[in-house]
């Protein structure tokens, strides 16, 4: 009778050991997938982590075609503006042939140029800045009450930002949302910490 019941502790020791060999569905999206704690296998926590400290925005995503010799190689562009809603923001451009790669680069990039600005106790900013950069021009203005006035990716940068109560316009025709952007980072290292 004892070796009966040895020989059934063994059994689900031996399945827990194989359940536990078997892949996790954790690369998939699929549930499941968490071990030892929470952590995630493959290193996917710290992504995680990182992605839910800033809010991102998308403002372009294009596909891009660069001609070779058996003929054409497409990619994608996407351009992102990354922000904490509390002062620091950052705009990023990544590419590469899947979307969700050309994301991940955009939203790296994004937090290697991140700025922190430095605000009003109401949010705004202290003065009027203008900037350019390449065909765009952009000028920001305080506006006591008014709450956060921008169209375009000026208005992303702003808001991710954590800017409320400016004014902010265009003045120039460029279409072009990335140059838009970045001329809107460009004013708002004026205020920067």
């Amino acid at each position: 009778m004892t070796e009966q019941k040895t020989e059934e502790k063994v059994q689900p020791q031996e399945a827990q050991n194989q359940d536990s060999a078997k892949p996790s569905n954790s690369y998939r999206g699929a549930g499941g997938g968490r071990r030892h704690g929470g952590e995630r296998r493959g290193g996917r926590s710290q992504r995680e982590g990182a992605r839910s400290e800033f809010a991102q925005k998308l403002i372009g995503i294009r596909r891009v075609a660069r001609v070779m010799a058996g003929g054409r190689r497409f990619n994608f562009s996407v351009a992102m503006v990354l922000g904490d809603k509390k002062g620091r923001v950052g705009v990023g451009l990544g590419k590469a042939a899947d979307t969700a790669l050309a994301i991940d680069k955009a939203s790296r990039a994004a937090k290697r140029n991140m700025i922190t600005l430095d605000l009003t106790k109401n949010r705004s900013i202290k003065h009027n800045v203008h900037a350019k950069y390449c065909a765009s021009v952009v000028e920001i203005r305080p506006s006591l009450g008014r709450g956060l006035v921008a169209g375009s990716s000026v208005r992303a940068v702003l808001e991710l930002g954590g800017v409320t109560d400016v004014t902010a316009k265009l003045l120039s025709r460029s279409k072009n949302s990335v140059n838009n952007a970045r001329a809107t980072i460009d004013a708002l290292k004026q205020l920067s910490k």
